[in-house]
């Protein structure tokens, strides 16, 4: 595929039209936000940029490349201030935003952000770490000796590539674009699929370390093998969904994703979705990190006083109660119930 069938696939691929005309005066808005909160680092990730393509550039053009991605994310994250932005998105805008060009790649990279990687825009890393908890349940529902060789060796490993869609780790951009192609054109839970077959596809050099050396092969997994085999990966991932879908993955993962992350999100057509869906969900998506929060709160203060927790046990459990069903009572109520519990705990401990 071309880059001239890309610039009219992939907006279609993100579920909106391109606009046939750019309103450079709505274009320019964007200069007159505020600023976002992560602009400094954003500038230090622009100045590494570029560094595998295009090739042949000069240093003028490599400095106006730079310009230009560096405006794309900051319109993007100034229009939409609530994102956070990770060490690794500037790799996904590029590849943006060579295939688009300055002018369209903001528009893609926002309904990207909103709707298909939203889990790594949030205020937590917790939702991009729920992503990689998937890939034991993949492995064993294909390889059950392979998971178990892995088992001490926690999947952190995957972290980077899955977090900005192989683009921080392949250095071609025939094989990004190529990549993007197939990503884009399905739910965001095939970018898991995807790795679990590069894990398949190094059994034999995976099996030849022992188990029980878990830095050995988190520091051999890390690292993705080259040269990549793209088609044949590709033809194996769809092989593999189609035999394995997520909700018939062993140990219940599936049952464990959130309703609101874009691993279930964009499992039915999120084509139809909105920026404006997209916010929703990024909101409903918050106020969950935020219940979690308190329950891990409430946790620690319950085992900090756990001496004197039957003696206070009718009102943590109302509390437990009144926090456990957050998804029907105002999270100030809770936060409230969580407070008193505290000084409920302090005054018998005191």
């Amino acid at each position: 595929m071309t880059d001239e069938v890309r610039r009219r696939a992939w907006p279609i691929l993100l579920g909106y039209l391109p606009q046939n005309t750019i309103d450079s005066t709505k274009s320019a808005s964007w200069l007159d936000l505020p600023r976002h909160k992560d602009e400094d680092q954003i500038r230090l990730d622009v100045d590494r940029s570029f560094i595998y393509y295009p090739k042949h550039q000069s240093e003028l053009q490599l400095d106006r490349r730079k310009r230009d991605l560096s405006a794309v994310i900051t319109q993007v994250l100034r229009e939409h201030p609530m994102l956070s932005y990770f060490q690794g998105f500037h790799d996904i805008v590029q590849v943006f935003l060579l295939v688009l060009g300055v002018d369209d790649a903001a528009a893609a990279v926002s309904h990207l952000s909103l709707l298909r990687i939203r889990d790594f825009m949030l205020p937590s890393l917790d939702p991009s770490i729920a992503h990689l908890h998937l890939l034991p349940s993949i492995l064993q529902a294909e390889s059950p000796k392979l998971r178990q060789h892995l088992s001490q060796t926690r999947p952190f490993f995957a972290l980077a590539a899955t977090l900005t869609l192989y683009a921080h780790d392949i250095q071609e951009y025939s094989d990004i674009s190529r990549l993007f192609d197939f990503l884009l054109a399905h739910g965001a839970v095939v970018s898991l699929y995807f790795f679990a077959i590069i894990i398949l596809s190094r059994r034999e050099e995976l099996f030849e370390i022992p188990a029980d050396e878990p830095e050995m092969l988190h520091s051999v997994l890390s690292k993705l093998p080259k040269p990549l085999d793209l088609e044949a990966l590709i033809a194996q991932t769809v092989s593999l969904y189609e035999r394995c879908p997520p909700e018939k993955l062993p140990f219940r993962a599936w049952a464990k994703v959130s309703p609101f992350s874009v691993l279930k999100t964009t499992r039915a057509d999120y084509r139809q979705q909105t920026l404006s869906d997209g916010i929703a969900l990024f909101d409903l998506q918050v106020a969950q990190l935020r219940r979690q929060q308190m329950r891990r709160q409430l946790m620690a203060t319950l085992w900090k006083h756990r001496r004197y927790a039957t003696r206070a046990g009718l009102t943590i459990l109302v509390g437990l109660v009144a926090i456990w069903l957050g998804r029907g009572v105002v999270e100030s109520y809770a936060a409230i119930g969580l407070r008193r519990i505290r000084d409920k705990l302090r005054t018998f401990s005191s």
